[in-house]
């Protein structure tokens, strides 16, 4: 493996941050506390070529590699982009525009990737229901065939950008009688009678990203918004796996360092008992965990996209130790940077407040740690 970027990707993503600091961050905290989506700066994310960075510039994107799609998104973390708007991105982006790209037929790509990737749509994915989120063949939602049509029905749960979509991946049982093998999936557009969005949920964090039920109550499909075969859904969905464990958690990877200069800034100017709190140990040792939670992250992510660059098959072993590390460890480092800000860091003036809350998703969203550590030891 080459660690070494070339001069290209590193003033790329020396541009993505200034895009980012310029056009987005200012306005970060109003979002945040508003729980509200900054439409404004997805679209300029679409204008900048964020979200189709990695389509073919025939549909729109910019034919960038793997590595530079993660850069990209490392970029939006270290400028300051919050956790909402990131996560918004990712699964607009991969779960849902990759995935028409890479099982569609020519007329669906099409169709739906350049507006995606200019963000005049925004997409979601509808996998999760309300019984069941890891054990994906559990789920209920069924898709019958009627003639030229399939017939929709169930609910869909925790979908991220699910309020506000333009155009939903949705997996449903095309055979009930089946598990992993009778899952399929469907591209149902925005106003197709019999689909619905429920009403955004409160959260924690992320809360600038929307997230809500979808509901098919005999939603009727033309046959030709089946993606690909029936019964393939399943392997659709978990190859998504490979941009979830590395372009959906590089922000997460960006925000790290973004950390760490908020708080070596702040232990720097902040005096207590005649010297700067940066002089003690304790302090010093937060910063160092803060920076080898970075290191170590890094590596991982990136290994993953170079891997998907070399057209090597996904080591679920290795996606699944990614996953699990980043989503733990980042807890206890988001929690030492808002210790370290004492009282301030517990309050909205601080934005390591908002990064904690934000954090907190990553050992839930997109496969809990639980279900890691049973996916490691049993490869193992």
């Amino acid at each position: 493996m080459d660690f070494e970027f070339s001069k290209e990707q590193l003033m790329f993503k020396k541009e993505v941050i200034r895009f980012a600091k310029k056009e987005i961050v200012p306005r970060v905290q109003e979002h945040d506390l508003r729980e509200a989506f900054d439409f404004e700066s997805f679209r300029k994310m679409g204008e900048f070529g964020i979200l189709g960075l990695h389509f073919p510039e025939a549909y729109g994107g910019e034919g960038a590699d793997v590595v530079t799609t993660v850069l990209a998104g490392e970029a939006l973390g270290e400028a300051g982009v919050d956790g909402g708007l990131t996560l918004a991105y990712g699964a607009h982006s991969f779960l849902c525009a990759d995935t028409i790209f890479s099982h569609g037929t020519e007329d669906q790509r099409k169709k739906y990737i350049p507006r995606l990737a200019r963000g005049e749509w925004i997409g979601c994915m509808g996998l999760s229901e309300p019984d069941a989120g890891s054990d994906v063949a559990s789920l209920s939602t069924t898709a019958v065939k009627d003639g030229d049509h399939y017939v929709l029905n169930g609910t869909k749960m925790w979908i991220t950008n699910g309020p506000i979509a333009d155009v939903a991946v949705v997996y449903a049982k095309t055979d009930p009688e089946q598990q992993h093998a009778g899952i399929s999936a469907f591209i149902v557009e925005k106003g197709t009678p019999g689909f619905s969005a429920g009403k955004p949920l409160l959260k924690m964090g992320v809360r600038s990203s929307q997230t809500s039920e979808l509901v098919f109550k005999d939603c009727r499909l033309p046959a030709e918004n089946l993606l690909g075969q029936e019964g393939e859904g399943f392997l659709y969905a978990m190859q998504t796996v490979e941009w979830d464990r590395s372009a959906l958690l590089a922000p997460f990877v960006g925000s790290t360092t973004y950390l760490l200069k908020r708080c070596a800034d702040y232990a720097k100017g902040r005096v207590q008992f005649g010297r700067p709190i940066a002089k003690f140990q304790a302090i010093k040792n937060k910063l160092a965990d803060i920076r080898i939670f970075g290191e170590a992250s890094r590596s991982l992510v990136y290994r993953i996209a170079w891997c998907k660059d070399q057209g090597r098959p996904l080591n679920h072993l290795e996606a699944a130790v990614a996953k699990l590390f980043i989503g733990d460890w980042s807890l206890p480092v988001a929690n030492d940077a808002v210790t370290l800000h004492g009282g301030y860091g517990y309050t909205h003036e601080f934005d390591v407040e908002r990064i904690f809350r934000d954090t907190r998703l990553a050992p839930i969203g997109g496969g809990t740690s639980e279900i890691q550590k049973l996916i490691i030891s049993k490869l193992m």
